[in-house]
């Protein structure tokens, strides 16, 4: 009976799992639990997708592309009204001139020209159109205007013809030449001391090799005019008319010529005469034929009438140049002279039998004596 009761109470008895040792060890690592913390919610990880390259530069889109997508009917942002957005205008092409000389040229800086400034379309109907067909050597051209320089046409003709027939005729007109005439013998044609040594500088700087008749001609216009007024007695005014009117340059400007300056004041009916540091601004527009407008601007100038400080006559078939000493001899007489149409003072192939009387202005007072 007794071992019977015993067998029930221990019948009766709860059974106990066995202890798992991992789970107690986790308990013991386990960080004690605050009773007064909420019970947090674990996370799901998250899954994470590997993607090729280009499979990733195609999903990634930029937000201006999202926002082009959901309103397709987009307008770019309004400028506030009180902001000034300056005008930017486009940038003119650029024209290629060439040679006022070559087939067709005249014609095309005309059209440019009309285009581009209005106002000379009516001189352009008004005249014929200039010509440039002649070509002299660089250095016999250079030589005659330094000959004429301060000379009235008839003593400058008798001196050139002289000196022409002292090198040998025209052909002969040669640096070396030029070296052995000396000051002696260049004094007894009438040709000055100072006049002799222009002559001698310029001839020796071919001589070196400085300057060529070549190089002349293949020399862009900003070279050029460096490098001639390099040379004693040749200024700025002298190389403006030697590239437009022997060398035939389309885009020369002669910011001291009196005439031209005279002309820009007419045609755009300005108050006081053009400074020669304000040419370049007001004339940027007729690039790059600013020699054909510069030749408009005499002929405007002598159909307006030339005044008593008229320097310079252009006849019928070439341009001829008297420079400050007749300009001051023809003021005493008060009756311009007008020059012979075929030899003219600086006879360089100038212009052609379109050309009637066209006066260029040459003052001492507006333009120094260096500048020739």
């Amino acid at each position: 009976m007794g071992e019977s009761t015993q067998d029930h109470d221990q019948d009766q008895k709860p059974t106990q799992p066995h202890p798992d040792p991992s789970a107690a060890t986790n308990t013991a690592n386990a960080p004690p639990q605050n009773p007064s913390q909420t019970a947090k919610i674990p996370l799901r990880p998250r899954k994470i997708r590997k993607l090729s390259p280009d499979a990733d530069a195609g999903d990634r889109k930029s937000p201006h592309t999202d926002a082009a997508a959901e309103n397709p009917k987009s307008t770019p942002p309004k400028v506030a009204k009180n902001k000034i957005v300056p005008y930017q205008p486009k940038p003119a092409p650029k024209i290629a001139a060439r040679s006022l000389s070559c087939d067709g040229e005249i014609e095309v800086a005309l059209r440019h020209l009309r285009a581009a400034d209005p106002l000379l379309a009516p001189l352009i109907d008004i005249h014929l159109p200039p010509a440039f067909d002649s070509f002299h050597p660089p250095f016999l051209a250079l030589t005659k205007s330094i000959l004429y320089q301060q000379l009235a046409y008839k003593a400058g003709t008798s001196i050139y013809t002289r000196f022409v027939s002292l090198c040998g005729g025209e052909d002969c007109v040669l640096p070396d030449t030029v070296l052995a005439l000396t000051p002696q013998k260049l004094r007894q044609i009438g040709v000055s001391g100072r006049k002799a040594s222009y002559l001698h500088d310029l001839a020796r700087k071919y001589q070196n090799g400085i300057l060529s008749d070549s190089s002349i001609v293949d020399m862009d216009d900003k070279s050029l005019f460096t490098m001639l007024t390099m040379v004693n007695g040749i200024g700025s005014w002298s190389v403006h008319m030697f590239m437009i009117f022997s060398l035939h340059r389309p885009d020369v400007l002669p910011v001291n010529d009196l005439g031209v300056r005279k002309g820009v004041q007419m045609l755009y009916r300005l108050e006081e005469l053009p400074r020669p540091s304000q040419m370049e601004q007001l004339c940027e527009k007729w690039r790059p034929y600013r020699s054909v407008a510069s030749w408009y601007m005499w002929r405007l100038v002598e159909a307006k009438g030339a005044p008593s400080s008229a320097g310079a006559v252009v006849g019928a078939t070439s341009l001829q140049l008297q420079l400050p000493e007749q300009q001051h001899h023809q003021q005493q007489q008060q009756q311009p002279q007008f020059l012979d149409p075929i030899n003219g003072i600086l006879n360089l192939g100038y212009c052609s039998s379109h050309l009637n009387t066209l006066f260029l202005y040459v003052s001492k007072n507006s333009i120094p004596s260096s500048l020739y």
